[in-house]
């Protein structure tokens, strides 16, 4: 055999050893776990809906999100929420939000993000808006309040406050802070 054959078949012997190594070492999958290792902390659900009842078992409200998560026994978090009140309880106002939590309690939502309340029968009887990134929402006492600014809409006026607390069942609100507005006659 001449050198240059060896050398030939030693680079095929290679080659062939090189790919089925590189094969071999590719295809492994890791190991599975067992079951039993796998843990699940919690839930979570894609086009979410909670319901909420008044003492009765009447629906009050009901919370949509696009997301809900439960990141620990004590809290749940939604994202791309929407908060609607059933029409016997009388109160004209939807929240919409990019994120919400709900505590333990069950008794608090805090809603995060590009918040906004809006009603249609609002203040002065003309729509109103309230604009914050930050809102603590009590739905089963239909109050909403913050520290955070605040962009309030009533029709053409507009106002703006650091801090508010809104009785929304009553339809008052209460700016607490720095506030000021423009109002059109």
């Amino acid at each position: 055999m001449s050198v240059r054959r060896i050398t030939i078949l030693t680079l095929l012997l290679a080659a062939a050893f090189g790919s089925w190594y590189l094969s071999q070492t590719l295809s492994r999958q890791p190991a599975a776990r067992p079951a039993a290792e796998i843990r699940h902390d919690g839930f979570y659900l894609r086009s979410a809906r909670v319901l909420g009842t008044d003492d009765s078992g009447s629906l009050l409200y009901r919370i949509e999100a696009e997301y809900a998560e439960q990141v620990s026994p004590s809290e749940t978090e939604f994202q791309n929420v929407r908060i609607l009140y059933a029409s016997l309880a009388r109160v004209p106002w939807t929240l919409v939000a990019d994120r919400a939590s709900i505590g333990e309690d069950q008794q608090r939502v805090t809603l995060t993000g590009n918040v906004m309340a809006v009603s249609n029968e609002g203040f002065s009887g003309d729509v109103t808006e309230i604009r914050t990134q930050y809102l603590e929402f009590e739905p089963d006492t239909f109050i909403a309040r913050t520290e955070d600014r605040v962009q309030i809409r009533i029709g053409s006026r507009s106002l703006t406050a650091t801090g508010m607390l809104a009785l929304l069942q009553e339809n008052q609100l209460r700016l607490i802070s720095n506030v000021s507005g423009k109002f059109v006659p």
